[in-house]
């Protein structure tokens, strides 16, 4: 996951955007073996907006060739959601407005 902001679901207030990416089955991430070196491939990703209250999915694709532009970064690492019912999840992922930013205009 990359976000605009810390993801915190309870009330969603504010405002985040976030991509949400999906690993091919059996991927390993950076680390995973020795050395640092593992296959991270990306099979979907999503973008979801939360603002005020609400949330919604704002783009979604599984296309190769539109997939390839949203790297992860290497510098993804353990994160914590907080989640609708105030508990807290760990993920993986990075807060990086800058990134988002750039993410976004892949989605036009």
């Amino acid at each position: 996951m990359i976000a605009q902001r810390d993801v915190d679901l309870r009330s969603l207030s504010g405002e985040n955007a976030l991509f949400a990416m999906k690993m091919a089955e059996g991927s390993l991430a950076a680390g995973g073996r020795g050395g640092g070196f593992g296959e991270r491939r990306v099979v979907s990703v999503s973008l979801f907006r939360y603002k005020d209250g609400s949330c919604e999915k704002l783009f979604s694709t599984e296309d190769a060739s539109q997939i390839e532009r949203f790297e992860i970064p290497f510098y993804v690492a353990r994160m914590p959601l907080t989640l609708r019912d105030g508990t807290e999840s760990m993920g993986y992922g990075v807060v990086d407005p800058e990134l988002v930013h750039r993410y976004l205009d892949y989605t036009k």
